[in-house]
């Protein structure tokens, strides 16, 4: 079975009764001048109560002989009709760090085991859409452990993933590649294949 199988079937309004994630809410607010104004926004109804994020992105590398590698993943993304190459992610569970939440969701997801080694401050996603945001928790994957060798996900009922590496010193290029073959590709991807790209640019 793979992700490219994926289709939408059909689409609709969503009633608010009906929606089990997001809502919709209009905000009122004063702008810079004082002027009353109002704006639209898309909020997560899923975050905990007891956290200041809803997710968690992940920066896994693989340290091989050939090179750096970083793990990501093939997903069919409804909202946009498309199979999406994406980094690890997940939402963060009641009383579960970010650093926690990643590690779970690596596992969950890819069957490696990483450990935590950086954590970014909170992103937001889109903030002049909604709040959604997440921390990008930093992992590194060490291949010679046992539970490494031939990892398997854990994935959950309807969760389809597809997990492959690229060399982190090529992912500009292949995620222009993945573009080319009808892929779209996640901000967090791209923004790490830019920071790659810059870096290399003005030898930082």
């Amino acid at each position: 079975m793979s992700v490219e199988n994926a289709k939408i079937l059909s689409t609709g309004p969503l009633p608010d009764n009906e929606a089990r994630w997001i809502k919709l809410v209009r905000i009122n607010y004063q702008d810079a001048n004082g002027t009353r104004r109002t704006w639209e926004s898309a909020e997560r109804s899923t975050r905990p109560a007891d956290t200041e994020i809803d997710g968690v992105g992940i920066v896994a590398i693989l340290d091989k002989p050939t090179g750096k590698e970083i793990i990501l993943q093939k997903q069919y993304r409804p909202p946009i009709g498309m199979v999406t190459i994406e980094v690890p992610a997940g939402l963060v569970d009641a009383g579960e760090s970010a650093e926690q939440a990643a590690v779970r969701e690596l596992r969950e997801e890819t069957g490696y085991v990483g450990v935590p080694t950086e954590t970014s401050a909170i992103m937001y996603n889109d903030p002049g859409f909604c709040n959604t945001n997440l921390r990008m928790v930093h992992m590194s994957v060490d291949t010679s452990l046992a539970e490494n060798q031939n990892p398997k996900p854990q994935l959950e009922d309807g969760e389809f993933i597809d997990v492959f590496t690229v060399k982190l010193a090529d992912l500009w290029d292949e995620c222009k590649k993945l573009e080319a073959q009808g892929c779209a590709i996640d901000a967090r991807v791209g923004t790490l294949a830019e920071g790659v790209l810059l870096a290399r640019k003005y030898a930082l």
